[in-house]
This record gives structure tokens, sequence and C-alpha cells, in this order.
């Protein structure tokens, strides 16, 4: 081995693996260009941040910080059963949902099994497939001129399942694309999928679908074992920057999951702050709030632009651009505003649009406009 490259010790899956791009942090724009009061509309942040409460718990939490987290998460999960009417047996907490979405690929994905999930789905789910050497399935999504343009396509999905398939990815609403499937062809769609495989239902967004009319999948848990449930504090909750998700399913599965997760994967201050962030409802009230006035004020400044909007449900808008969209984006981020390129989806000509304040939202509609003119010229 005198004289290889130590990267060629690693599997092939992880050596083709695309690493996960995130939105650019505000800090590096600041280096890069110069510029300062700069606005971050590009990673679904809350942006009304955590709750009192959760300030204050995490502010004592501190006191404790040369001490290990509890390892178990207890009273964080103990608060969660009590808040979702659950059993606690059946919660198993995250680094972000995004650590759930891995234990689940690591606990149940071997190189001779199968994953489906949908074209232009949280890059997540590829990324955690083809760590673990399975085949990832991704299913074509709905044709743009359906009622709900690049959604998930339930029928093509369910056809895609194989006896080799272990799990099946749904975000619902989907990131990029803030598109929903119906509660009840959802429902149909868990209950069809055979018992040979996981559903995992990725709820990162409820709480602003919920108050559109989109499914509580923990109410289906009871009939479908097959059935996981994962969900965040980084979004309507406020605590991006902590890193604290969770699953809830049948606690067989919850068991499988906890052999594979890291000792205190959960930091202390990311325990107390969630485990108060649930006592706060008028808080997560006012950020479901905020993302419904947000997206109107978004797609009605943007269609006086002729820039079109795809319908959504989360805290977020997917505007289609056109193909200079790339062009746009880089015009916008030297005018101070960050939103989110989508070509790693395969959405080249579109660009992610978090909900802001009002004065957020009106100063990237400004920035859109100006930047939109710039190209034409």
């Amino acid at each position: 081995m005198s004289g290889s490259n130590p990267r060629d010790l690693a599997t092939a899956a992880v050596r083709a693996l695309a690493p996960y791009v995130p939105g650019k942090p505000i800090d590096e724009l600041e280096r890069e260009l110069g510029i300062s009061n700069i606005v971050k509309l590009a990673s679904n942040e809350n942006p009304l941040g955590p709750s009192p409460a959760a300030r204050r718990a995490m502010q004592e939490a501190l006191e404790d910080a040369w001490l290990y987290p509890d390892g178990s998460g207890h009273l964080l999960k103990e608060a969660l059963a009590r808040h979702l009417g659950v059993a606690a047996q059946g919660i198993t907490l995250g680094n972000g949902s995004n650590d759930v979405l891995v234990l689940l690929a690591e606990a149940f994905l071997t190189p001779h099994d199968e994953a489906v999930y949908s074209q232009h789905c949280f890059a997540v789910y590829p990324i955690a497939v083809q760590a673990t050497g399975a085949r990832g399935i991704a299913v074509p999504a709905l044709p743009t001129n359906s009622p709900m343009p690049l959604g998930h396509d339930l029928d093509a999905m369910r056809r895609a399942i194989t006896p080799r398939t272990r799990l099946v990815f749904i975000a619902n609403p989907n990131n990029p694309t803030g598109t929903w499937a119906d509660a009840g062809a959802l429902e149909r769609f868990v209950e069809s999928v055979p018992r040979t495989a996981l559903v995992v239902l990725d709820e990162a967004y409820f709480e602003y679908a919920r108050a559109e009319g989109g499914q509580d999948g923990i109410e289906w848990l009871g009939r479908f074992p097959h059935l996981v449930i994962a969900r965040t504090f980084s979004k309507v909750y406020g605590l991006a920057g902590l890193r604290v998700g969770y699953a809830v399913s049948d606690p067989g599965v919850a068991d499988v999951l906890n052999r594979v997760r890291q000792p205190f994967n959960v930091n202390l201050v990311a325990l107390a702050g969630a485990t108060a962030a649930l006592t706060d409802a008028a808080h997560v009230e006012r950020g479901v709030e905020l993302a419904r006035d947000g997206r109107e004020q978004l797609r009605d400044g943007l269609m006086a632009l002729r820039v079109h909007t795809l319908p959504s449900i989360a805290n977020f808008v997917l505007a289609h651009v056109g193909p200079r969209a790339p062009a746009v984006y880089e015009a916008m981020l030297r005018r101070g505003v960050i939103v989110r390129p989508v070509g790693n989806y395969g959405l080249r000509e579109h660009l992610r649009i978090t909900v802001g304040t009002a004065e957020q939202n009106a100063r990237c509609i400004e920035a859109m406009r100006d930047s939109l003119i710039e190209q034409r010229r």
C-alpha cells in the first residue's frame, strides 16, 4: 500500500458519495464579499429563534456543561411522550432528525437491500442509503403540470417497492419543494406497503403543515407497526443550532435504533432547551402564523416579478427563476440576501427561499427584483 491514497481505504459506496451541501452561512458571505446586514433565508430556520422558556433553560443548563448529558435523554423523552400521547419506549432521540434518518439506514439496510424515495427528496435520504451500500431507488416526481407539481407520486412509489425494499422515505411536506400528499392518500399508501419494509414519514415541518390540514402520522402508529415518524426541534421550535430531533415508532424499532445510536448524541444544553420548548405552545403558534403570512408575502411579491412558486405548506417556498437561477442567486448574495440554490436536487432553475420576518421577506423580494433586472441587461 506504500504511496497509495488513504481515501482508497474507504468503501466504494462512501467514496462515491456527494457530500451534503448546507446553505451558505452569514459569516462566510461576510468574509467573501465584505458586506454586513445580511439576511439569511437559505436553511428554513425560524427567524423568531427559541422561545423565552427554552432560552432560560439553556442558560441554566450551561452551569452543568462540565457534566456528560443524560445518555438516555430521559426527561426529554418523558416530556415528548406526554406531549405526543405516546409511550416513551417508542421514542429515539437524535442529533437532529438527520441523525435518526442515518440510524435507520445503518440499522435496516445492507448492500443487498433497497430503499425507495422520490425524485427531489431531502438530500440526506440518498446519502444515508448509499453509505450503507444499499440500492437507492429514486421514483420520478409528479410532472410540473399536475395539481401538485414535483410532488411525490405515491402510486409510482408503491410500484417501486420490491421484496428487497427495507425502507421507504417520504417527507410530507417535502423539502426542497414544499409540496405535500393528501393525508388520506398517504394513509392508504402506508397501509399498502408490505410489512417487510419500514415507511419513514419525515415530518420535519409538521407544525406548519398541520395548521394547513396536513397529517399527524403519530395517530397512525397503533395500526401500522412498520411506520416510523421523524420530527425535529430545528424548525418551528427555533433550535437548529442545537441539533435535536427524534423518531417515534414501534418500541421494537426504537430498541433496534438505540443499539446503533451513539452515546450522548444529544448534548446537555439541547436536551434542556428542547424539553422547555415543548411547554411554550404560544411561541410555536407565532412561528406558524409568521410562516403562513410570509408564504403569502413571498408568493405575491414574486408573482409580481413573474416568478412562479410551487404550492407549499412549510416555512419556505420554491421559486422557479429559470435558466439564470444560479446567476440570480449570486447577484442576490452581492445584495446581502442568502437564498438556497437547489441544483443538487435536480432543480437547477429553482431557488428555495425560507420565510423570514416581513421586513426580511420584503428585502428578499427587492433583491430578487434587482437581480433579475441585472441579469436581463
